[in-house]
């Protein structure tokens, strides 16, 4: 710890974070040299730098001014220099606080050589004002900042000053963004981890295990610094942070949060409408598909059951027929495997509000390996025929929905237009005096009130027309994760999730002297298939064990 002598002279100085602006007259140097020039020439003992480079006036929160401030408060410190009032700091406020009563009440000499303050001398009447000018430059500047932020934002530019875990700046174009092979495919495994049904902690330890350097770690070797203790140790906060980066889909998303005030260097998160996001801009390292599937995925975190730590295969996928619950994993200690089941969560908690909706997993692991096989051989007998299909199911409607909502926003946008001629129209008759002012006001209120009501429309429209077009585009997706599991054998939770969406299980039906239930898969990407009512139903003899 540093010693002081009692006595001291403190000489301050400070840098701001945009030193550019203050320019070399305010270099952390000559900030020095003027200090130590005065202080010599007028004898004052005890001479201690106190530095804070690269720190906003705004804020006083500072390394160097805090030190200066506790040695104040022990009564160590007998005089405080600064160049000018403004390296103290640019809130007026706690600048007025500082210098009118902490030092005075402390008996501190306070001198702020080029603006010819000096306390011992008595009161400056143009000091309160020079504090003021201060804040008003650093609200000032910090408008600046931000619209020069705000129009990189709205261009689509990178607002980070580094790009994200798996991405280096392009050696060639330091506004691009080009991926680092060795770190992208960290973040592919994190991803697919995470569709494998592990949670942040289950990845963590699966990375620190396999010794797979941190992010820091990664940094420190790449760019020849200090490798930092903790090589290995993945945290669950840079686990959930990397899953939650859609830059990594290609894309740039600006203004994901913000700052109330300049004063305020807390950052808020921004609302979703407000965020600007400009798609294609980098490599993408995850598929779209896999990026949502695992929002999706950790929107609905997997526990495992209370008595085990057996995890269901298809938990948070089934759903109840009846009353739209999903159906919870059942084991125990005492259970074997093919015990295991899934009830509705609704008929578990409260017996009598929905009928009995079970299924054993293993029965339901062979159905869904069986599906997956009939839909697998159902895409390479016919390709064409089963692209057809699907549009059929999922698209023949839509389509035609879809052209009805662009006539309707077609003739939206034309309404819009016309209002606009519309309001100018009465607007100069306003002015000309052919309507009364009343009159105008009232017309006006109601244009725009049907304006705003049509904009809105549009809006939702292009977003629905959107979605249509990018559900289409989805089929060779779902091909892509045909083609990857062909001629499976087992499932696993990756493959489960990268096929599935939901399961509906229905309620038993005894009616036809069998045990029959029927099952409805929601593929991701195409939704239900139909197929023959048979292949939809798990059947079993009355007598034999519930399926």
């Amino acid at each position: 710890m540093n010693t002081y002598p009692d006595n001291i002279t403190a000489l301050y100085a400070r840098l701001s974070q945009e030193a550019a602006l203050d320019g070399e007259s305010n270099s952390i140097a000559n900030q020095k040299k003027i200090l130590l020039k005065y202080a010599t020439n007028n004898g004052f003992p005890n001479l201690t730098f106190f530095i804070d480079d690269g720190i906003s006036g705004v804020t006083f929160d500072r390394p160097g001014w805090n030190e200066m401030i506790r040695l104040a408060e022990a009564g160590k410190v007998k005089m405080v220099i600064v160049k000018g009032i403004s390296r103290m700091g640019r809130d007026y406020l706690k600048v007025g606080y500082y210098t009118e009563s902490f030092f005075a009440e402390r008996d501190i000499r306070y001198i702020a050589i080029n603006d010819g303050v000096d306390s011992d001398k008595g009161d400056n009447d143009f000091t309160p004002f020079r504090n003021l000018f201060n804040n008003f430059y650093a609200r000032d500047t910090s408008k600046k900042i931000r619209a020069i932020m705000r129009a990189k934002g709205n261009a689509g530019e990178y607002l980070c000053s580094n790009p994200p875990y798996g991405y280096v700046k392009d050696p060639t174009d330091k506004k691009k963004w080009i991926v680092d092979e060795e770190a992208a495919e960290i973040v592919k495994r994190i991803f697919d981890l995470c569709v494998a049904r592990k949670g942040l902690m289950q990845i963590a330890k699966v990375l620190t295990a396999d010794k797979v350097l941190t992010v820091n770690a990664y940094y420190a070797k790449r760019d020849g610094k200090p490798m930092p203790d903790n090589l290995y140790r993945w945290s669950v906060e840079t686990i959930r942070g990397i899953l939650e980066r859609p830059e990594y889909m290609g894309c740039t998303v600006n203004f994901k949060t913000y700052s109330k005030s300049h004063k305020l260097k807390k950052r808020l998160q921004n609302a979703l409408e407000n965020y600007r996001i400009f798609p294609d801009t980098q490599p993408a390292i995850v598929n779209r598909n896999v990026f949502e599937r695992v929002q999706e995925l950790r929107a609905n975190k997997r526990r495992p059951a209370k008595q085990t730590e057996r995890q269901g295969l298809f938990s948070d996928l089934l759903y109840c027929a009846d009353c739209g619950s999903k159906l919870h994993f059942a084991t125990g200690k005492n259970m074997t495997p093919e015990q295991d089941c899934y009830r509705c969560a609704r008929y578990k908690s409260n017996p009598g509000d929905c009928t009995m909706h079970f299924i054993r997993e293993e029965t339901l692991k062979r159905f869904m390996l069986r599906r997956i096989f009939d839909v697998t051989a159902m895409f390479f007998e016919d390709i064409m025929s089963f692209q057809k299909a699907v549009y059929e199911q999922r698209f023949e409607e839509a389509e035609k929905t879809t052209k009805k909502r662009k006539r309707e926003i077609s003739q939206a946008e034309k309404r819009i237009a016309e209002l606009d001629r519309i309001f100018k129209r009465i607007y100069e008759d306003d002015i000309s005096g052919v309507i009364s002012h009343e009159r105008f006001l009232k017309l006006s209120a109601e244009y725009e009130a049907e304006q705003k009501e049509l904009t809105e429309k549009v809006r939702v429209g292009w977003e629905m027309v959107s979605t249509y077009e990018q559900d289409k585009a989805d089929f060779d997706s779902f091909a892509a994760v045909i083609r990857k599991y062909v001629g499976i054998t087992e499932l696993t939770p990756t493959i489960v999730n990268e096929f599935v969406k939901k399961i509906i299980v229905h309620a038993l039906d005894k009616s036809s002297g069998h045990r029959r239930q029927k099952i409805q898969i929601i593929w991701n990407f195409v939704g239900e298939l139909k197929q023959d009512e048979d292949r939809q139903t798990i059947e079993r003899e009355r007598k034999s064990r519930t399926a």
